[in-house]
């Protein structure tokens, strides 16, 4: 209907809401080149195309330093390893230095996630996921004793759709809005002494990437939950079994009366009684064993298209998302300056309106740009230039090609540390 505010998964109406601007472009580096590329003439789409390619080869020989370096302080802890440890180092790792080789490991990772626009979810916006579970989700309870550490990050704050049937609604298909994450990593180690079975280690860091989690079934991806029982399904165990452990004592009295009587028929009868007994009870206990294996399902069922990777799986893909992220960012600020700013150059605040609307004339998207980072990364390339007024200008196309050829020769010749991103 035409002006209704739409339903949430909780089926409460709740006013429309500005999704807010992150930080991650969502669009393919090579589909942003591409339409950049799409706005030049004649003889300049060529030695664009190239600097393209020059500068994301820059970036990837960095990102490929610091995937070096990760996997180093990954390979004691991944779970997934199938290869030798060969290093002294590695075989000799006392408890102490474990806890640093974790702490180190976690910072890192932690560093990465923010290069990839992800932002830290608290203890407390976890809790908050427990006191309710979507139409897809299950109701959970969380120990959070169990972790020596943890960390949940997530990004792409927005609202999604499903489908639900209810029986309201004569199972027909009724189309929500839920609030999600579109990608939500889970990183954790577990405390020591901790059991989870034979696939849980508290020697390991395991982390986890899922896609498209509804805000509310937050802890469905959280190891050691306790499943909590709706109440519907508790009553459906819990008046059986009373009512039939009533019936069952008035029956057990009758006995006791036979018994008495001491006749075979008497001591049959009482027998039968309690043996029925046992039997509903045993009923009774079966009932909420299935209650459980349905909830499990359900949540099986819910996770398994939503997985996108695990471990070692992770940090490849973050870091292919982040090199992306800052490939896109540098790319754009560069190309407006050069192509788009008058020859006085443009301020940090007009290069920073310029990309947004850029990105949302052509794009149709909502992007907070973080301009200081991009400018960082060109100005550490030599590739941007800023007066004393602090206005920005680009190198032309053909010097900013030669820059970056003296930069790729100088990658092979010093030890470059790796692309840093300005804190906040």
């Amino acid at each position: 209907m035409v002006g209704k505010k739409p339903k949430l998964a909780t089926g409460k109406e709740e006013p429309t809401a500005p999704v807010p601007r992150e930080h991650f472009i969502p669009i393919r580096q090579s589909d942003l080149i591409d339409r950049l590329g799409s706005q030049l003439q004649g003889l300049q789409k060529g030695p664009f195309d190239e600097f393209s390619r020059l500068l994301a080869a820059t970036f990837h020989y960095e990102f490929h330093l610091q995937m070096s370096k990760l996997k180093n302080a990954y390979a004691t802890l991944d779970p997934d390893r199938d290869t030798l440890v060969i290093s002294d180092a590695q075989l000799s790792l006392r408890c102490s230095d474990r806890v640093d080789v974790t702490t180190e490991f976690f910072d890192s990772a932690v560093k990465l996630l923010e290069r990839a626009n992800f932002s830290r979810l608290s203890q407390a916006d976890i809790e908050a996921t427990t006191h309710a579970a979507s139409d897809w989700g299950v109701n959970l309870q969380v120990d959070f004793e169990l972790f020596d550490r943890l960390e949940v990050y997530a990004r792409g704050d927005g609202v999604g759709t499903k489908i639900r049937k209810r029986l309201r609604n004569l199972y027909r298909d009724e189309v929500i809005e839920v609030p999600v994450y579109q990608r939500l990593v889970v990183i954790f180690k577990l405390r020591d002494g901790t059991s989870l079975g034979a696939c849980a280690d508290s020697n390991r860091v395991y982390l986890k990437l899922f896609k498209g989690i509804p805000k509310i079934d937050l802890d469905m991806l959280l190891p050691g939950t306790r499943v909590k029982i709706s109440r519907l399904d508790q009553g459906k165990i819990i008046l059986p079994t009373l009512s039939g452990i009533v019936l069952a004592l008035i029956k057990i009295i009758k006995g006791v009366a036979l018994l008495a009587s001491a006749t075979a028929a008497g001591i049959l009868s009482f027998l039968g009684i309690l043996g029925g007994t046992i039997g509903y009870g045993v009923k009774s206990f079966l009932g909420y064993l299935r209650t459980k294996d349905k909830y499990q399902l359900n949540l099986t069922r819910s996770l398994y298209f939503q997985n996108l990777d695990n471990n070692a799986g992770v940090l490849c893909r973050l870091l292919d998302e982040a090199e992306e992220q800052e490939v896109r960012e540098a790319i754009l600020a560069w190309f407006l300056l050069w192509a788009k700013a008058p020859s006085r150059g443009w301020s940090e605040q007009e290069l920073d309106l310029a990309a947004e609307s850029f990105l949302e004339d052509e794009f149709s998207i909502q992007v907070d740009f973080e301009i200081d980072d991009a400018l960082q990364k060109l100005s550490r390339l030599g590739l941007v230039r800023c007066d004393h007024l602090r206005r920005w200008t680009a190198l032309s196309l053909e010097d900013a090609q030669t820059q970056l050829d003296g930069a790729w020769d100088n990658l092979f010749q010093s030890n470059q540390p790796p692309l840093t991103r300005r804190a906040g």
